[in-house]
Protein backbone atom coordinates (compact mmCIF):
# COMPACT_ATOMS: atom_id res chain seq x y z
CA UNK A 1 0.00 0.00 0.00
CA UNK A 2 1.11 3.09 -0.76
CA UNK A 3 1.41 6.22 1.89
CA UNK A 4 0.26 8.59 -0.60
CA UNK A 5 -1.96 9.98 -3.84
CA UNK A 6 0.38 11.57 -6.62
CA UNK A 7 -0.33 13.81 -9.58
CA UNK A 8 1.95 15.66 -12.11
CA UNK A 9 0.01 19.41 -12.66
CA UNK A 10 0.71 21.25 -16.31
CA UNK A 11 1.17 25.02 -14.35
CA UNK A 12 3.47 27.08 -12.14
CA UNK A 13 4.39 25.75 -8.89
CA UNK A 14 2.87 28.91 -7.60
CA UNK A 15 -0.23 28.26 -9.38
CA UNK A 16 -0.43 24.61 -8.33
CA UNK A 17 -0.36 25.55 -4.55
CA UNK A 18 -3.30 27.50 -4.85
CA UNK A 19 -5.57 25.28 -7.01
CA UNK A 20 -4.57 22.91 -4.53
CA UNK A 21 -5.70 25.33 -1.57
CA UNK A 22 -9.18 25.96 -3.65
CA UNK A 23 -9.51 22.18 -4.31
CA UNK A 24 -9.14 21.23 -0.25
CA UNK A 25 -11.61 23.69 0.53
CA UNK A 26 -13.97 22.47 -2.07
CA UNK A 27 -14.02 19.20 -0.13
CA UNK A 28 -14.20 21.61 3.62
CA UNK A 29 -11.04 21.16 4.15
CA UNK A 30 -8.54 24.77 5.28
CA UNK A 31 -4.76 24.90 4.75
CA UNK A 32 -3.63 25.58 8.11
CA UNK A 33 0.17 25.50 8.24
CA UNK A 34 2.18 26.50 4.70
CA UNK A 35 5.83 25.43 5.15
CA UNK A 36 8.14 26.44 2.59
CA UNK A 37 10.70 23.64 2.27
CA UNK A 38 13.13 25.67 0.11
CA UNK A 39 13.42 28.65 2.23
CA UNK A 40 13.75 26.85 5.28
CA UNK A 41 16.37 24.88 4.30
CA UNK A 42 18.51 27.83 2.61
CA UNK A 43 17.52 29.94 6.12
CA UNK A 44 18.49 26.73 8.55
CA UNK A 45 21.15 24.84 7.07
CA UNK A 46 22.24 26.94 4.07
CA UNK A 47 21.50 24.41 1.47
CA UNK A 48 19.33 25.23 -1.96
CA UNK A 49 16.71 22.32 -2.56
CA UNK A 50 14.18 22.14 -5.14
CA UNK A 51 10.80 24.24 -4.74
CA UNK A 52 8.72 22.09 -1.89
CA UNK A 53 6.06 23.31 0.14
CA UNK A 54 4.32 21.28 2.66
CA UNK A 55 0.37 22.27 3.24
CA UNK A 56 -0.71 21.06 6.66
CA UNK A 57 -4.32 20.60 5.42
CA UNK A 58 -7.38 20.01 8.32
CA UNK A 59 -11.34 19.13 7.49
CA UNK A 60 -12.64 19.87 11.25
CA UNK A 61 -15.52 17.86 11.12
CA UNK A 62 -13.27 15.03 10.55
CA UNK A 63 -10.71 16.08 12.52
CA UNK A 64 -13.00 16.05 15.70
CA UNK A 65 -14.39 13.08 14.91
CA UNK A 66 -11.03 11.18 15.00
CA UNK A 67 -10.53 13.29 18.57
CA UNK A 68 -13.29 11.88 19.92
CA UNK A 69 -12.12 8.25 18.74
CA UNK A 70 -8.17 8.37 19.93
CA UNK A 71 -6.81 11.51 21.96
CA UNK A 72 -3.58 11.31 20.80
CA UNK A 73 -4.59 11.01 16.75
CA UNK A 74 -3.24 15.03 17.19
CA UNK A 75 0.43 13.27 16.10
CA UNK A 76 -0.84 12.25 12.74
CA UNK A 77 -3.09 15.70 11.87
CA UNK A 78 -3.21 17.84 9.76
CA UNK A 79 -3.00 15.71 6.73
CA UNK A 80 -0.20 16.53 4.63
CA UNK A 81 -0.47 17.95 0.59
CA UNK A 82 2.92 18.36 -0.78
CA UNK A 83 3.93 20.76 -3.93
CA UNK A 84 7.03 20.36 -5.56
CA UNK A 85 9.34 20.79 -8.54
CA UNK A 86 10.79 17.43 -9.58
CA UNK A 87 14.51 17.66 -10.97
CA UNK A 88 12.67 17.23 -14.45
CA UNK A 89 11.25 20.62 -13.72
CA UNK A 90 7.22 18.85 -13.42
CA UNK A 91 5.63 20.22 -10.46
CA UNK A 92 4.04 16.99 -8.58
CA UNK A 93 1.07 17.43 -5.80
CA UNK A 94 0.85 14.86 -3.78
CA UNK A 95 -1.41 13.86 -0.65
CA UNK A 96 -0.95 11.78 2.30
CA UNK A 97 -3.13 8.73 2.63
CA UNK A 98 -4.82 8.55 5.79
CA UNK A 99 -6.02 4.82 5.69
CA UNK A 100 -1.94 4.08 5.50
CA UNK A 101 -0.72 5.77 8.31
CA UNK A 102 -3.74 4.87 10.83
CA UNK A 103 -2.37 1.51 10.16
CA UNK A 104 -0.38 1.71 13.07
CA UNK A 105 -3.50 2.74 15.43
CA UNK A 106 -5.66 -0.45 16.52
CA UNK A 107 -8.63 1.30 16.58
CA UNK A 108 -11.43 0.10 14.65
CA UNK A 109 -13.64 3.76 14.73
CA UNK A 110 -10.33 5.32 13.05
CA UNK A 111 -10.60 3.26 9.65
CA UNK A 112 -13.80 4.15 9.29
CA UNK A 113 -12.66 8.46 9.50
CA UNK A 114 -9.78 7.54 7.58
CA UNK A 115 -11.42 5.61 4.60
CA UNK A 116 -14.00 9.00 4.19
CA UNK A 117 -11.41 11.05 4.39
CA UNK A 118 -8.97 9.23 2.07
CA UNK A 119 -11.78 9.39 -0.84
CA UNK A 120 -11.70 12.99 -0.25
CA UNK A 121 -8.15 13.39 -0.44
CA UNK A 122 -7.87 11.41 -3.40
CA UNK A 123 -10.97 13.88 -5.58
CA UNK A 124 -8.62 16.33 -4.75
CA UNK A 125 -6.06 15.04 -6.26
CA UNK A 126 -8.01 13.51 -9.01
CA UNK A 127 -9.93 17.29 -9.87
CA UNK A 128 -6.34 19.11 -10.00
CA UNK A 129 -5.92 18.06 -13.59
CA UNK A 130 -10.09 18.20 -14.09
Amino acid sequence: MSYHFTTTVNTSFENAIAIVTEKLKEKGFGVLTTIDVKKAMKEKIDKDVRPYTILGSCNPHYAYKALQAENKIGTMLPCNVVVQETESGAIEVSAVDPLASMQAIENPALEEIAMEVQGMLKEVIASINA
